[in-house]
């Protein structure tokens, strides 16, 4: 494995122990998330999501466990625009790549005047085609404190543990292993989806399919040994990227449909 997939996979798995909280409930206290929680992170990123979880479960004959899929929901449509925002700049990238393969080949020798002046003509390439290698970054760096902070949120609301949901309790593990399972293959789909249409001989998108299979057995992992309302969230937050990227990629999907039908025949 290439020093930079490792160091890719390094990144997600801490990610990972972020939003677990570096462990399980059981082995850890978890600090109830209240109104007077000290700190800025607390004030104005987990408790306003705590209180808008309690808030939703509260209205008849909703409850915590659809208060919880209505909520994941609100939030993935606000972050909307920032995900097509990325999805548009990784594809405007994606684009690129021949060229940028072809400035790689060009200037191969790893000496510093050779490196500086590919670095200056891949600047020179984006600047000619409107494309900021940095914008799709951005998009993320903003969702990952919302996506985590309502995680934390979830797992900081005491509320939510008394409650139970469809055939279990949120605050226990899913006893028949079928939210985790399901967490798992919706995860896969996501990330298979994701990659419809990109060059497979790019590093990003080995590094992409290398994920598609290690992320869907973390999120099991985890899914397992927490509670399900966490297991629920990860759930209707995959099912949601899904249609969503199949309906951002929908011309590339077509085109890669007609593709393998043409080459049945």
């Amino acid at each position: 494995m290439k020093k930079r997939n490792i160091f890719f996979l390094v990144l997600i798995v801490a990610l990972m122990m972020i939003l677990t909280a570096c462990g399980s409930p059981e082995k850890q206290k978890i600090v109830e998330i209240t109104s007077s929680s000290p700190g800025f992170w607390n004030h104005y990123f987990v408790y306003p999501l705590s209180f808008l979880i309690k808030w939703v479960a509260n209205i008849p004959f909703i409850g915590y466990g659809m208060s919880i899929v209505i909520v994941t929901i609100l939030v993935r449509f606000a972050m909307l625009p920032l995900m097509v925002k990325q999805m548009k700049s990784s594809k405007a990238m994606q684009a690129l790549q021949p060229e940028l393969n072809k400035l790689k080949e060009k200037y191969s020798s790893k000496d510093q005047a050779t490196q500086m002046k590919m670095q200056q003509e891949q600047m020179a390439l984006f600047k000619e085609n409107g494309v900021n290698p940095l914008s799709g970054c951005l998009p993320l760096f903003i969702q990952m404190p919302i996506l985590i902070a309502f995680y934390q949120a979830i797992s900081r609301t005491s509320e939510i543990a008394q409650h139970n949901f469809l055939w279990f309790d949120l605050g226990n593990p899913d006893p028949f292993y079928i939210l985790p399972i399901v967490a798992a293959i919706t995860t896969f789909l996501q990330q298979k989806i994701t990659m419809i249409g990109q060059d497979n001989s790019s590093p990003m998108a080995q590094q992409m399919a290398m994920m598609t299979y290690i992320m869907p057995i973390m999120i099991l992992m985890f899914a397992i040994n927490f509670p399900a309302a966490l297991s629920l969230y990860w759930v209707v937050g995959n099912i949601f990227m899904i249609v969503q990227t199949y309906f951002v990629k929908a011309p590339e999907i077509k085109a890669a449909n007609a593709k393998k039908a043409g080459g049945k025949k």
